[in-house]
């Protein structure tokens, strides 16, 4: 059972907010139709050969779609992207700001003559106020949200390892996206839907703007520890390698004395006494702990930590996670089709149990052009011509 099986989505898309989201969508047994520019296509495809040739971001975010080659800017676009979203339940683009206002895409352009059509706006800052005509990529907003503020060590920032923004808006657009369309069941009409980089990188920031409230000052910059438990963090093992534990109270640190460190005696110690008092006097507290495991390896350290129902994990590196063991016992992996032959993929996550989710081929660019302008009534000798002329 696919959910959205029956839903058109058309997308102006690049890079990965926009993917991203309308992949899920994919997921979920959604027709989606991904318009690329002709020759070189959504500029993902040339981020790194990484997977046999292909790009990994485009590999991730771009599976269950079909690929359409259109130049927005030739005379002839208007009229395929008008017989497009005659058919279209959905609207996404994630062009420059602007840009899709200027081909005639807007909500408002669209709304008369398409009352049901669900439009779909990710930009970096929103089509208002004066950052609207910046350029918005991933690093910038993490930066401007303020997430490289309190990410890194004391000296250097750092930003996310992944997209982070970029995912957080997609992930936006996604959700808002079947809500608009439950709406749509029951109001029979279509909206707006805008998604700003920005707005949604604040919203996953709260916690540490709340923790500086009105002047407070904001949490340090603790690198991978957390920036006001402890001890919670990273710690490394006899054997070189770095086991993340958390404790979260008294109960937790007195049992981790007892049973982990074998000191039962630092629970009571006055410079550890509770969670502040632990956190400003961290430098020594990390030293006995390190002093403790000195002469473990990473699994007498897991195991320790696991008898005591102390909170870890394996600072696994991307191999480790290839392999990982309950991804595995979960059976969370399968293969599918690229350009490139079969890859492995992760199963969505979090899907209801009747749903057994869509896991389509990677396109190549332009693969279905011409299955899609047949489809709009297009003969071959009118593909022909528009080929010859760059239209698509």
């Amino acid at each position: 059972m696919f959910p959205l099986k029956g839903i058109t989505v058309v997308t102006l898309e690049h890079a990965v907010a926009g993917p991203f989201c309308t992949r899920q969508l994919a997921d979920l047994g959604a027709r989606v139709i991904k318009i690329e520019r002709p020759g070189s296509g959504d500029f993902a495809r040339g981020y790194d050969e990484r997977v046999r040739g292909l790009a990994s971001h485009f590999v991730w975010t771009n599976r269950s779609k079909e690929s359409l080659t259109l130049d927005v800017k030739h005379r002839e676009s208007p009229a395929i992207l008008g017989r497009l979203l005659e058919k279209a339940d959905v609207l996404v683009q994630n062009l420059a700001p602007g840009a899709a206002a200027r081909l005639g895409l807007s909500y408002e352009a669209l709304e008369p003559s398409h009352p049901r059509l669900i439009v779909c706006d990710i930009s970096g800052y929103g089509d208002s106020g004066p950052y609207r005509d910046k350029k918005a990529y991933d690093l910038l907003i993490q930066s401007e949200s303020g997430f490289l503020s309190i990410t890194g060590t004391p000296d250097d920032p750092a930003k996310a390892g992944c997209s982070i923004a970029d995912i957080s808006a997609a992930m936006y657009a996604y959700s808002s996206i079947l809500a608009a369309l439950f709406a749509r069941e029951r109001s029979g009409r279509g909206c707006r839907i805008e998604v700003a980089l920005l707005e949604t990188m604040v919203e996953w920031m709260s916690y540490p703007l709340y923790y500086a409230h009105e002047g407070a000052a904001p949490p340090p910059r603790t690198g991978a520890a957390h920036a006001t438990i402890y001890p919670y963090g990273p710690f490394p093992a006899g054997d070189g390698k770095i086991v993340m534990l958390g404790l979260q109270n008294e109960r937790e640190w007195s049992v981790f004395c007892d049973k982990v460190l074998h000191n039962a005696a630092l629970a009571t110690d006055s410079r550890f006494a509770s969670n502040s008092k632990r956190a400003a006097a961290r430098e020594d507290l990390r030293a006995v702990i390190v002093a403790a495991f000195r002469d473990l390896t990473t699994e007498e350290v897991v195991a320790r930590l696991d008898a005591a129902q102390i909170a870890n994990a394996r600072m696994n590196d991307m191999h480790e996670v290839w392999e990982h063991a309950q991804l595995k016992a979960r059976q969370r992996w399968t293969d599918v089709e690229t350009p490139a032959g079969r890859i492995a993929a992760l199963l969505p996550p979090a899907l209801p149990s009747t749903v057994t989710p869509r896991m389509d081929a990677v396109p190549a660019l332009g693969q279905h052009t011409d299955a899609i302008l047949r489809e709009l009534d297009y003969d071959q000798a009118m593909i022909d011509r528009m080929r010859e002329e760059g239209a698509i």
